[in-house]
């Protein structure tokens, strides 16, 4: 039988982060949970657009559990203040869902320096699930969101900051690699250490959201904006389909750490299952060695030394 949104459980008690939450997959998540019962942190970089996003979750559950935070993934600042804001309310964690990111977006760096769409889609969510890690349960779950893209992705780790020769898909090919090469390590380093914490990756496969439109929208392509608006009108499923794989990620008993979940048809619509990466995602030594880049760009240093 195909997984959906019926089949979530009671979520009554827990409490999840959901960063990138005013909007698309974030946003279908999010209400997802708040209508299982769940308490949901939302994360956003604007907080009066969280507050309107968490309002029309309200309209059709009053008593749901929401909570808007100030969080910007390309300023590390940010990040450390809403992880000491969320501790500072709240005893525990049972998810975080790195959701949040940006798209082929035109060259630009984070507060810190980093190229902007690595910055945002991994450097950002690396600290953040750092600086929350010791909240997390016992068996907590950190589920980071990656795409199709990363097929496309590769590293040259002499220039993670991109300076040479800049190219704004595959940048975003980059990050999408980088977050799957994190979600990985992570799995790894739970299992050596005997943490019931599990560490998941999933995609939405071909979604209807905002994010197709930023790029174009700040390239100022009208073009662009009418090749993304047809394809989602003909092709793409609604964005609450495309966020079953990260729900299902979160809430089924029947998944393992290490393991991605996307949409069973094609990879691009459907309903969620388990399924493989591109090859070149499974490579350890890859996973490492953005780890240890990672620590040394964030400042933020968890789960020990690599075995």
């Amino acid at each position: 039988m195909a997984w959906s949104e019926s089949d979530i459980p009671d979520l009554a008690g827990r409490i999840f982060v959901v960063t990138g939450a005013n909007s698309g997959i974030g946003w279908e998540a999010s209400r997802m949970f708040a209508e299982h019962g769940a308490r949901v942190v939302m994360g956003c970089r604007t907080v009066a657009r969280g507050e309107e996003a968490a309002a029309r979750i309200r309209s059709n559950t009053p008593g749901a559990k929401l909570e808007v935070m100030a969080l910007d993934l390309a300023d590390l600042d940010s990040v450390r203040a809403f992880a000491a804001a969320f501790k500072a309310m709240h005893p525990k964690l049972d998810g975080l869902i790195n959701n949040a990111g940006i798209m082929a977006v035109p060259y630009g760096r984070t507060a810190q320096g980093f190229e902007l769409q690595l910055g945002t889609n991994h450097f950002g969510h690396f600290a953040l699930t750092g600086l929350l890690f010791d909240a997390l349960v016992a068996d907590g779950r950190v589920v980071t969101v990656s795409s199709g893209a990363h097929h496309f992705g590769s590293f040259d780790w002499s220039d993670l900051n991109w300076e040479q020769g800049y190219s704004a898909w595959p940048a975003y090919g980059r990050s999408k690699l980088a977050n799957l090469y994190f979600a990985f390590e992570l799995d790894r380093r739970l299992k050596v250490a005997g943490s019931g914490v599990r560490s998941l990756a999933c995609h939405p496969g071909y979604a209807s959201t905002n994010l197709q439109f930023v790029a174009p929208q700040q390239n100022r392509s009208w073009l662009g904006s009418a090749v993304f608006s047809v394809g989602n009108a003909l092709f793409a499923q609604p964005a609450a389909w495309g966020a079953l794989p990260t729900v299902f990620a979160v809430v089924s008993q029947d998944i393992s750490g290490g393991e991605y979940v996307g949409p069973r048809v094609f990879q691009a619509w459907g309903a969620p299952v388990v399924q493989a990466t591109g090859a070149h995602a499974r490579d350890p030594k890859g996973w490492a060695a953005l780890w240890e880049a990672s620590e040394t760009r964030t400042g933020v240093t968890f789960m020990g030394a690599a075995a």
